[in-house]
């Protein structure tokens, strides 16, 4: 099981989410309840422009699948089921940069806090080093704690 779960590891593999939904494509490291996602949004995305710049409401999903992706793998780790989850409060987004189709964004997110079913997570969106987007996230975690 081990060799199943060495990174980097695609995404598609950790989330419920497909294309064209599917904006995130590689989780890159992995440590506690934190994580690094990869995403290079295509030009046919549904959140990129006819002039290939990516749309502010992507960053909210871009948080939202980067938490996605750290939870299914540790899912994983623990030999259970990849969770699913819903977005369900976004606070103090932060955006301050621009990215276009193509361009490698890195999402840093971790966990900082769990509670009956509900998970709070606080993250970054990195384009060549440079934060363009940082907010946190509220999401419902299906079937944990009291929230089934």
């Amino acid at each position: 099981m081990k060799n199943d779960l060495t990174l980097p590891m695609p995404a598609e593999a950790l989330i419920p989410h497909r294309l064209p939904m599917r904006l995130v494509d590689t989780l890159i490291s992995y440590g506690d309840a934190a994580g690094v996602v990869e995403a290079r949004p295509a030009a046919d995305c549904i959140l990129v422009d006819a002039d290939g710049a990516l749309d502010e409401a992507a960053f909210v999903e871009l948080l939202a699948q980067g938490y996605a992706v750290i939870k299914g793998y540790d899912d994983k780790l623990q030999g259970k089921d990849v969770s699913e989850g819903y977005l369900v409060g976004v606070r103090k987004l932060r955006v301050t940069g621009r990215a276009r189709a193509g361009e490698r964004l890195l999402v840093r997110i971790r966990t900082v806090g769990t509670f009956e079913g509900f998970a709070v997570a606080e993250g970054k969106i990195e384009r060549a080093a440079e934060t363009i987007a940082s907010g946190s996230i509220k999401l419902w975690i299906v079937g944990v704690g009291g929230a089934a």
